[in-house]
């Protein structure tokens, strides 16, 4: 999987009520959910996105809540990949079972700007910047959380490996 776009930056600690408030969590409907992404931080966030753009943050990215929304909401505003220092460990699987990749880059947050470009290799645990034009080596995903992702979530990887029920 590789991927590029444009990076938007934020910082430690950000809780999944900060990526999709609760006032939101009536659906699951990606699109409506990623309307309202990070708005209580940033307004006008789910406006500046282009499909493709990529998330950078700090540490613990998705602190909080156990909800799906999160991660929901923020494929549903068109980023494809979230790139952190560390994550939450329930955000992190609930992301892998959405199918968001995310990859987790020791001290990140302070070697890519935003607005920066960047290319991302998932497979090969690459991240190359762009506008800088350095590289930076990231943990890749087991076989199988890279297959779960690439089919689009569990569901899909289910319904792929003939293990939904019919």
């Amino acid at each position: 999987m590789k991927l590029k776009g444009c990076v938007w930056k934020f910082g430690d600690n950000i809780n999944t009520d900060e990526i999709i408030a609760a006032r939101f969590l009536t659906t699951f409907d990606p699109k409506e959910l990623g309307d309202h992404c990070m708005e209580d931080i940033d307004k006008d966030f789910p406006k500046k996105i282009t499909a493709g753009d990529i998330m950078v943050a700090g540490k613990n990215f998705g602190c909080g809540s156990s909800r799906e929304h999160a991660p929901i909401a923020i494929k549903g505003c068109g980023i494809s990949c979230v790139i952190a220092e560390n994550f939450a460990r329930i955000f992190y699987r609930n992301a892998i079972n959405i199918g968001l990749p995310i990859l987790v880059c020791e001290n990140i947050s302070a070697k890519i700007n935003e607005k920066d470009i960047i290319e991302v290799d998932a497979a090969q645990g690459i991240i190359y910047n762009t506008t800088q034009d350095k590289s930076y080596k990231t943990d890749k995903f087991a076989d199988f959380m890279q297959e779960i992702v690439n089919s689009g979530g569990l569901m899909e990887w289910t319904k792929k490996k003939g293990l939904a029920k019919k």
